[in-house]
């Protein structure tokens, strides 16, 4: 049964001479799981809202959305309230109570649904999601991952048709955005509920879906099953290198036969094509030459009131010169709480912290902000003074033509205006302005597609070569994998293990990437795609003919 029909659906914001959305043509069916993607920018996050009435951005449209043969525009606020459920990126702006109960019976009381009603719907729900330990919490005291849970809860709690999600997982931890994700595969198989995702993350929806529609320039360019869109997109395409690892290994490797999506399928098809005769890539030696230490701690003990526990106990850890340092770990285990302390944005009732060998106190008049530290929030938005790029990056004082990346055409646009992979360019531009020695970054890739992440990574290997010292809040395993020096493991406070990416992530079960999971026992610390290539190469294929990279 069909839910949702779009017909040659166009979509311009005011004030700009380009679609956002451009011909875009669909269909919905019931029970269907369908991940949306597309580079940044182009237009995934306009679409979804163009299904919700009440998030509709403001601007010029035409075209057909159809909602069960009614036009959508002609629905009622209660039906468009209750059967489409939307969930957004962060989750902090979607929770409008102060306890976990009144947000989840929030919804259904605003549609004037019977006490007796709602009760029971709400106590199936939670113990459906399993929220029942932290029902009677403050939304304010939940981690990232809970309040993201809390969202789909409460929206789900009023049984809508569809649910749409635009990139849900973005701000989580790897094991909470599976977590996640599993209990959307689980309402769609099991209640047969419509999905329509956004995503960057690709590693686990991709699996688990019945068709991916992509988009590019505001364009539907594909719109099919996952694993013949190597058939149909053809040549460098982001999207192509944001599929999951097992499909990325593929398709650089030359694969012919039906592509593989998951871990399991990914280490079936290396065990099936290559040969293991060698089993590790030659390491080279690290610079051995005695560097600077750029940021220290040692043993800083932090809380945020008096009588709470301690966020950080006894945090010791230093970061040379010139490298970068990503830590990780789950929400709310004080991995953004250390860079807050790094920046002074708040101080430890214990500990040390010393920057470039000096202790935080001893830096007056702001001089740390000055040509020293840089701290690029989680929440880029706060970064924004002004209506538009151009007067952003003209207060800095940022020089264009200087940026590592191309932001040129978007100078005339708010920064609100911008996806959140353009905020985070703009923002980083803005910092990148005040020339840091010491770079914080609190989840830069959260809303960049695999083209921007790209560029990151070489905008981090142009700082080290200029001697600066970065040091990486992140969720994205893949990302740090690629581009660390060191990698650390944040838990209960402190750092609980640190190394090379090739030894941290070899040496991890969860926190790991796909492809150290694919190739562990059959080839030796291989933690990413370019890694996974080159040894299948070097192996040669089981055939005898040559690996076409």
């Amino acid at each position: 049964m069909e839910i949702f029909r779009v017909e040659d659906l166009n979509f311009t914001y005011p004030d700009c001479s380009k679609n956002a959305v451009s011909d875009v043509n669909f269909s919905i069916n019931k029970g269907e799981f369908i991940v949306l993607c597309g580079s940044t920018g182009s237009g995934k996050s306009t679409l979804l809202r163009l299904l919700k009435p009440e998030l509709s951005p403001n601007g010029k449209g035409s075209g057909n959305i159809i909602f069960h043969d009614t036009p959508l525009s002609e629905c009622s606020g209660r039906q468009s309230a209750s059967s489409i459920g939307f969930v957004m990126q962060n989750p902090e702006q979607q929770i409008v109570t102060d306890k976990v109960w009144h947000e989840l019976a929030f919804g259904l009381e605003n549609l004037g649904v019977p006490v007796a009603e709602i009760s029971r719907k709400v106590a199936e729900t939670a113990s459906f999601f399993g929220i029942g330990k932290w029902y009677g919490q403050n939304t304010a005291d939940l981690s990232g991952g809970q309040k993201q849970l809390l969202n789909l809860a409460s929206v789900l709690v009023m049984s809508p048709e569809i649910i749409i999600l635009d990139e849900p997982t973005a701000q989580l931890d790897p094991i909470a955005a599976s977590e996640f994700i599993n209990a959307l595969k689980r309402l769609n198989e099991e209640l047969s509920l419509t999905v329509i995702i956004a995503e960057h993350r690709l590693e686990d929806v991709v699996p688990i879906c019945d068709r991916i529609m992509v988009m590019n320039g505001g364009k539907l360019i594909f719109n099919g099953e996952p694993r013949k869109i190597f058939t149909e997109i053809k040549g460098d395409s982001p999207v192509l290198r944001s599929l999951p690892a097992a499909a990325r290994l593929y398709g650089m490797t030359g694969g012919i036969d039906d592509c593989p999506l998951t871990v399991r399928e990914g280490r079936k098809y290396i065990e099936n094509t290559f040969k293991n005769d060698i089993t590790a890539l030659s390491v080279t030696s690290s610079d051995q030459v005695k560097k600077e230490t750029a940021l220290e701690f040692k043993n800083v003990r932090f809380r945020y009131s008096r009588d709470g526990e301690d966020i950080l106990r006894d945090l010791s850890f230093s970061v040379s010169t010139g490298e970068v340092f990503c830590i990780l770990g789950g929400n709310g285990c004080g991995k953004t709480t250390s860079l807050k302390l790094a920046s002074d944005l708040a101080t430890p009732y214990s500990g040390v912290i010393k920057v470039f060998g000096k202790k935080l106190k001893e830096y007056k008049n702001r001089s740390l902000y000055k040509e020293c530290l840089s701290l690029l929030p989680q929440d880029v938005q706060t970064v924004f003074l002004c209506d538009s790029v151009r007067e952003e990056l003209d207060k800095c004082r940022a020089d264009i033509s200087s940026l590592p990346f191309d932001i040129s055409d978007l100078l005339d646009m708010h920064p609100y205006d911008l996806s959140g992979g353009e905020q985070q360019a703009t923002a980083l531009a803005r910092i990148l302005a005040s020339k840091p020695k010491l770079l914080l970054m609190d989840e830069p890739t959260k809303g960049l597609d695999a083209d921007w992440k790209a560029k990151m990574k070489d905008i981090l290997e142009g700082l080290k070569e200029q001697n600066v010292t970065v040091v990486i809040v992140t969720h994205d395993i893949e990302f740090a994998a690629e581009c660390a020096d060191r990698c650390a493991m944040f838990f209960d406070g402190k750092i609980v293990s640190e190394g090379t990416p090739e030894e941290f992530f070899s040496a991890n079960s969860f926190y790991t990437t796909a492809v150290s999971r694919m190739t562990r026992d059959m080839y030796e610390n291989i933690v990413t795609v370019p890694q996974a290539v080159k040894i299948c190469s070097l192996n040669g294929r089981k055939d005898g003919e040559h690996d076409s990279h």
